[in-house]
């Protein structure tokens, strides 16, 4: 009974010296009490802002994706001069253009069968390469 005592005591000793703020465990903390407030909101002043009428358009323009681009990009950028000029002896490109490329009816220029032989060609370690030059 004497020995539960005294290590119950012992225990609630080395418990409550936890509690303590100086030794080992003290440290800078923040004091809650000093934090300072902010200051109350405030209604702004009116700028005779008109409230929008009826069936008028929005102000913004464009769509979502115009919105997108002027966001990320800011706008369209101006153009030099040189670069202005380019682009109108160019003239207006087709707006369809990349879905007749790849038609049959396109004029491709052929490589030859010497592109084709290489991307042909099977993989290896280039120990039995050959290269040949025609006369």
């Amino acid at each position: 009974m004497r020995k539960s005592i005294i290590g119950l005591s012992l225990v609630s000793l080395v418990g409550l010296s936890a509690c303590g703020s100086s030794g080992l465990f003290d440290r800078d903390r923040p004091d809650e009490f000093a934090v300072s407030r902010q200051p109350p909101l405030v209604i702004p002043p009116d700028f005779a802002l008109t409230p929008p009428r009826p069936g008028e358009p929005r102000p913004q323009t464009g769509g979502i994706q115009q919105q997108t681009l002027e966001a990320l990009f800011g706008g369209p950028a101006s153009r030099s001069s040189t670069e202005a000029a380019v682009v109108g002896q160019a003239g207006p490109s087709d707006a369809g253009i990349r879905s007749s490329v790849g038609d049959a009816d396109t004029f491709t220029v052929d490589k030859g069968s010497v592109t084709r032989d290489i991307i042909a060609a099977p993989e290896g370690d280039g120990q039995n390469a050959q290269a040949a030059t025609p006369e």
